[in-house]
């Protein structure tokens, strides 16, 4: 009762300053008096805004705190707002305005509340100027947690946050743009669409050893940020996919990026005019993120023959012009020692878990110094179809998982030179008839057939240029000796 009192006149006592006092006192009396009760009060608090200072895009933080309270407000608030976030996927819960929640932590127990403040001033403007002016979160703990807070709670706040936003939010397939268009109306490096691509390494027709491999590979690099910063390396892994045109490349770089939920920066190399403008790009991708150049033998001049070709040039046009980027075309001039350090130079290490891919029909064609371990640190041959691919795919299509005429694919594919691609043209159901697995299979079987024989035809063919160049020699060989004894008699 004494204390119900206490604070009951003090407050009283507050308002008749708050009234008769002059303005100019007030700040100092609101000064000492907080002074005054913190003596008292054992709880701290940290209030967290939407919007600081002049920035016109909401609080990192904020964002991430109110993801994080989202599962607490659903199941603890009484007032909450419903909405879809932008960037996610689902909808999302959070509490309303001067709502509470309560959440624990290693035995302590910490009070989150959602107020808004609404400022006095006119403005016509769209964004929030005045850091008062908005929503904001305030933390309220006792004294003897403030070592928790600060050495571990935020971060586990902050941390949670992001990782559920990166698990709900949609995921997005990004391309650059050309170079010219950064300075006019489109400003942004980068566009995007939506990434909804269903592959999965379920779904991939690929032998389920070398899917567990890669599998275990990409779950290894995403659980190692602590094994990274111990070896002193950037987060982040190169792959390269080698192997002839439709056997899955680009289904891979989809099934990685489904497996680890991140987003997908397709680069095409001949749009960026030179090696600055492609540190900007690399600056401007994200997190968590697979960067592909697909077909990078033919993206731009990278392969061993690169000198070669230099020299030529130059016997061609003596006085070439030249800039910075040593490159006298008027296309790309991004050099290797430009992409090089794009993937392992200094600007390779301003962001973290990122996975480079890169891919090619002709691996012997690049450069080593692309391609050595260090940069491309894994690589993966994607190869002709195996039975252990078949057999998924089969799965896929027929939703079969054995069947009379397998025996016969699996020995036709022993001796046949055949992609993944095709295969599952054969068994895509071309009717709606109940043995459309069987009309599938019998269609793949006869497409081996018809490439053992077009392999075959090949050889003859081969071998009857063959002979006939060998036929020449000799004729060419035997007049040679006629005139050499010609000339000796």
């Amino acid at each position: 009762m004494w204390l119900g009192s206490s604070i009951a006149t003090v407050m009283f006592l507050f308002a008749i300053f708050q009234q008769y006092l002059p303005y100019q006192l007030r700040g100092y009396v609101e000064k000492y008096a907080q002074r005054l009760f913190g003596f008292f009060n054992p709880y701290v608090q940290i209030k967290i805004h939407e919007y600081t200072g002049e920035r016109f895009e909401q609080s990192e933080a904020y964002a991430a705190i109110q993801t994080y309270l989202s599962t607490n407000s659903s199941k603890q608030g009484k007032r909450l707002k419903a909405d879809i976030a932008k960037n996610s996927k689902n909808l999302s819960l959070s509490m309303d305005d001067n709502e509470e929640v309560i959440d624990e932590y290693k035995g302590a127990q910490f009070w989150w509340a959602s107020h808004k403040t609404m400022s006095d001033k006119q403005t016509l403007s769209f964004y929030p100027t005045d850091a008062d002016d908005n929503r904001y979160y305030m933390l309220t703990f006792h004294k003897r947690h403030r070592g928790l807070v600060t050495d571990s709670y935020m971060n586990h706040v902050l941390e949670e946050g992001k990782a559920i936003g990166v698990k709900n939010r949609l995921r997005k397939l990004y391309t650059n743009n050309p170079s010219d268009n950064w300075y006019g109306y489109n400003k942004s490096v980068w566009s995007h669409v939506l990434f909804r691509h269903p592959s999965t390494f379920r779904t991939l027709a690929m032998d389920a050893e070398k899917k567990k491999e890669i599998i275990a590979d990409l779950t290894s690099f995403s659980k190692g940020r602590d094994y990274y910063e111990k070896i002193g390396k950037a987060w982040k892994r190169g792959y390269l996919l080698y192997g002839p045109p439709g056997t899955g490349k680009s289904t891979m770089i989809a099934a990685i990026a489904n497996f680890l939920d991140y987003d997908i920066y397709d680069l095409e190399l001949t749009t960026v005019k030179n090696n600055t403008d492609l540190r900007k790009l690399l600056i401007e991708t994200s997190n968590k993120s697979v960067i592909v150049i697909e077909d990078i033998d033919c993206s731009l001049d990278l392969t061993g023959q690169r000198k070669k070709k230099t020299k030529e040039k130059e016997k061609k046009d003596p006085i070439p012009k030249k800039d910075k980027e040593g490159n006298s075309d008027g296309d790309s001039k991004v050099t290797l020692s430009g992409l090089l350090n794009f993937i392992d130079g200094l600007w390779s290490a301003c962001g973290e878990e990122r996975i480079i891919i890169f891919t090619t029909n002709y691996k012997d064609k690049l450069d080593p110094a692309l391609v050595r371990r260090g940069r491309m640190d894994k690589h993966i041959e994607m190869s002709y179809c195996t039975f252990g691919a078949f057999k998924v795919l089969a799965k896929n299509y027929l939703d079969l998982d054995s069947h009379h005429l397998f025996e016969t694919v699996e020995q036709m594919l022993e001796k046949t030179q055949i992609t993944p691609a095709d295969v599952s043209e054969n068994l895509m159901p071309k009717t709606v008839d109940g043995n459309f697995a069987d009309v599938c299979l019998e269609n793949l079987v006869q497409a081996l057939k018809d490439v053992q024989e077009e392999a075959r035809l090949k050889a003859v063919e081969e071998a009857k240029e063959h002979d006939s160049c060998t036929k020449d020699e000799l004729n060419v060989d035997a007049a040679l000796a006629e005139i050499v004894t010609k000339d000796n008699d």
